[in-house]
């Protein structure tokens, strides 16, 4: 069971499905515009303001650049802009394929990775960080430890759906489903909220919990599931090969 967003679920379902496995999907969190985007359009205004651009995921840039575009301003011209540091493989890609060349790329999918590995580098830097509204501190408190001027924006909301598919609900209560796999805390906090916070005990000895990465896994563990499996690297293909090697074993 998928758990990502609609829109960002068609890669990961495709992966799996090749590979042979039934793929139900069961959206757990969607995106959407800030309600107020004067702060962000301030930033976008203003980008060559800034030292660095840090980019924690990959929606952070797709709002990011949405809202750029919407604006009539040209971001994905590397001269015209910052330097552009990416959280992990995932948000790399989500720049690279808007053009955007990334300079700062931690060894390590996490904030904090970035932070220690590069803090030389941004220490005393004017730092512009596009965010969900439901964003992790970790990040900011870290970037200020190194002596960086953070400007925070939120870029986009994070939510649960207005719906979901109750059968699909049923299907995890009953334990009829082998792996749910969770891409973000949100998804593995609206999970709980679905199911109820008694559910993860009565289904962990059949129903595996996968984690694309640390900070979902962290999620995981601290509202009492399993984690099972977690992919290695912090996409896609991370968290599909974990998959495979925790039921196969290594190819």
């Amino acid at each position: 069971m998928v758990t990502r967003a609609a829109e960002q679920s068609g890669e990961l379902q495709r992966m799996l499905e090749q590979r042979g496995a039934e793929v139900l999907l069961f959206p757990l969190v969607r995106f959407a515009p800030p309600e107020d985007s004067s702060q962000l359009d301030e930033a976008l205004r203003r980008v060559h303001s800034f030292d660095v651009i840090v980019f924690l995921s990959a929606n952070a840039v797709r709002f990011f650049c949405a809202r750029a575009r919407d604006l009539g301003l040209a971001f994905a011209k590397k001269d015209d802009i910052p330097r552009i540091a990416a959280v992990g493989p995932a948000t790399s890609q989500a720049l690279a394929a808007a053009g955007i060349s990334v300079d700062y790329i931690p060894s390590q999918p996490s904030a904090e990775a970035l932070a220690r590995e590069f803090g030389q580098s941004l220490s005393g830097r004017s730092i512009l960080l596009p965010r969900s509204d439901l964003g992790d501190d970790a990040i900011v408190a870290a970037l200020a430890q190194i002596g960086a001027q953070v400007a925070e924006v939120i870029a986009y909301r994070t939510r649960m759906p207005e719906k979901h598919d109750p059968a699909i609900r049923d299907r995890i209560r009953s334990q009829q489903i082998d792996v749910v796999v969770f891409a973000s805390p949100s998804s593995v906090r609206n999970f709980i909220a679905i199911l109820g916070a008694d559910q993860p005990a009565k289904i962990s000895g059949h129903v595996r919990f996968a984690a694309i990465g640390p900070r979902t896994a962290e999620m995981m563990r601290k509202l009492n599931l399993l984690v099972s499996i977690e992919a290695a690297e912090s996409s896609t293909a991370g968290l599909v090969t974990a998959i495979e090697r925790f039921f196969w074993g290594p190819a």
